[in-house]
C-alpha cells in the first residue's frame, strides 16, 4: 500500500521499488543485500526530490553521499561505525541546509563537524553517546529539541541563544554561567539536568523560575552527600506535570504549594527530610496525582484516611520503618501498586514493642490493592528475623480481600540452608539510607 500510494520508497538491495514514473519523497533503507547495479540506481537524479530517509543497521552501505540531496529534512542515520568514509562524509552534514530533524546513532560518532551550525533551520537534534557538541550549536536558534542518549553532555556556553528550545534532556552543568544562562529559555517543556556542584543550587531555583512553560523538570546532584534544594522561592507554573528528584538532590521540607494550582501534576517523586501530616494533606489534594514516590526519614508515622489521593494509582515509599505510614479503612482508593523499600533493623525495634508485629501498616484497607513489591534491607538482624519478617508481610496481604501479588527481594538472597545465628554485617548508612536512581 506504501509503494502503491508512494508514501514511502523501502530500498533492501534485494529489489527496487523506485519508478520512474514516480517522484521519490521518503525512503526506508533497511538492509545491505545489494544487487548488482542497485548503489547506481541510488544515485540517480530521482534522490534529489527525496525529503525523509530512515535507515536500519545494517544498510547503511545504501546510503548515498549526503550531497546527493538538495531538500532533505528529516535524516535518521542508524548504524554508522566511522568506516563508511570512503562514500559519504559526515562533515557534508552541513549542506543539508533544509535540515528540520538529524538523529544519528552508532559507536564512533564523537565529534561533530562545525558546519552544523549552517543547520538554520534544525528543530530536533539526537545524538548517540559520546558525541561532543561543537561551539557553532549555539547558532541552532530554531532547535527546540537537543538530546544525547546514553548519557549527559555538557552545554556549551551560549547556550542561552538557543531560546526556542523545549526539550533540553541529560545535561550536565558545571558553571554558574550556564546556570544563568538557562533562565533565557523561557519556552523549556522539559528538562533533565545534573549539577555538578552544591553552590549551583540556589541559581538553578532562580532560573528555574523563569521557565514558565514548564512541564516535566528532573533533577539531580553529583556531590557526595545529599545536596539540599530550598524550593521555597519557586512557584510551580499551573503547565508542570511531572516533578522528580534523583540521586544526591533532596529537600529539607516540602515547599508550601497550592494543590490547586498544579492541576496538571501528576507525577512527583521527592526525597524529604522529613515529610509533616500537613505535607500529606498537601500531596493528597493534588487532583491529578497517579504517582508518587517519597524517600524520608520520618520519625513518627503518618496517617492515611480517605480523604484525598483519589487518582493515585501507583506509589513507592523509601523508609527505614515500615511504619512510616499507617492506612486507615478506604486510604489510596485507586491505588493498584504499591513498592516498599524498608529497613529491617527499625522495623525489628518497632515490632519489639509492638506486640511483636512487624506490618502493622493497615495495608489491608487500600480497596484497589493488587500488587506489591517489598525490597528488604537487612543490616543488623539475622537470618531468623528476616525470614520472620518476610512471614509477617505474607501473612498481612493474606486477609486483604483482593489478594494481591506480592514479591519480595532482599538486598542480599538469604540461602536455603542459613541458620538463624547467621548475622548479616552491612554498612547501615549505605544500605539503609540508598536513593534510587
Amino acid at each position: 500500500m506504501s509503494s502503491e500510494e508512494n508514501f514511502v520508497t523501502i530500498l533492501n538491495g534485494t529489489s527496487d521499488t523506485m519508478s520512474s514514473e514516480c517522484i521519490v519523497r521518503r525512503w526506508s533503507l533497511q538492509n545491505d543485500r545489494k544487487e548488482e547495479g542497485q548503489t547506481r540506481c541510488l544515485r540517480s537524479g530521482y534522490i534529489g526530490q527525496v525529503r525523509s530517509v530512515v535507515t536500519f543497521a545494517p544498510a547503511i552501505d545504501l546510503m548515498p553521499p549526503f550531497s546527493s540531496f538538495v531538500v532533505l529534512r528529516v535524516l535518521d542515520l542508524d548504524g554508522y561505525d566511522g568506516t563508511k568514509e570512503d562514500h559519504f562524509n559526515l562533515e557534508e552534514l552541513g549542506s543539508l541546509l533544509h535540515l528540520r530533524y538529524l538523529r544519528l546513532s552508532g559507536q564512533d560518532i564523537t565529534n561533530l563537524s562545525e558546519e552544523i551550525g549552517n543547520l538554520q533551520f534544525l528543530q530536533v537534534l539526537d545524538l548517540p553517546r559520546g558525541t561532543r557538541l561543537p561551539l557553532t550549536v549555539i547558532k541552532l536558534t530554531r532547535l527546540l529539541c537537543l538530546r544525547i542518549n546514553g548519557g549527559r553532555f555538557q552545554p556549551p556556553d551560549g547556550v542561552g541563544n538557543l531560546r526556542s528550545m523545549e526539550v533540553l534532556s541529560k545535561i550536565k552543568v558545571g558553571s554558574i554561567s550556564i546556570v544563568k544562562e538557562l533562565g533565557n529559555m523561557h519556552r523549556l517543556r522539559g528538562l533533565n539536568i545534573r549539577l555538578e556542584s552544591s553552590g549551583l543550587v540556589e541559581d538553578f531555583v532562580e532560573a528555574l523560575g523563569k521557565m514558565r512553560k514548564i512541564r516535566l523538570v528532573e533533577i539531580s546532584t553529583r556531590c557526595e552527600h545529599a545536596v539540599s534544594v530550598n524550593l521555597e522561592r519557586w512557584v510551580p507554573p499551573a503547565s508542570l506535570q511531572e516533578f522528580i528528584m534523583y540521586k544526591g538532590a533532596r529537600l529539607s521540607r516540602l515547599p508550601v504549594w497550592n494543590p490547586y494550582h498544579l492541576s496538571q501534576l501528576f507525577r512527583l517523586e521527592i526525597c524529604v527530610g522529613e515529610v509533616r501530616q500537613e505535607d500529606l494533606g498537601f500531596i493528597g489534594r493534588l487532583p491529578a496525582l497517579r504517582i508518587l514516590m517519597s524517600i524520608s526519614d520520618n520519625q513518627r508515622p503518618l496517617l492515611v484516611g480517605a480523604e484525598g489521593f483519589h487518582c493515585l494509582e501507583k506509589v513507592a515509599l523509601v523508609s527505614k520503618s515500615p511504619r512510616q505510614i499507617l492506612f486507615q479503612p478506604g486510604a489510596w482508593p485507586k491505588t493498584e501498586r504499591v513498592a516498599l523499600f524498608i529497613g529491617l533493623r527499625v522495623a525489628k525495634e518497632e515490632a519489639a514493642g509492638n506486640g511483636g508485629d512487624w506490618f502493622d501498616m493497615g495495608m489491608e484497607n487500600l480497596p484497589s490493592l493488587r500488587h506489591v513489591r517489598v525490597e528488604f534491607f537487612r543490616s543488623g538482624v539475622t537470618v531468623g528475623e528476616a525470614k520472620q519478617a518476610k512471614a509477617a508481610l505474607e501473612k498481612a496481604l493474606h486477609v486483604h480481600p483482593n489478594r494481591p501479588t506480592l514479591r519480595i527481594h532482599f538486598d542480599e538472597d538469604i540461602r536455603e540452608d542459613a541458620r538463624d545465628e547467621d548475622v548479616y554485617i552491612k554498612d547501615v548508612d549505605n544500605s539503609e539510607d540508598q536513593e534510587l536512581e
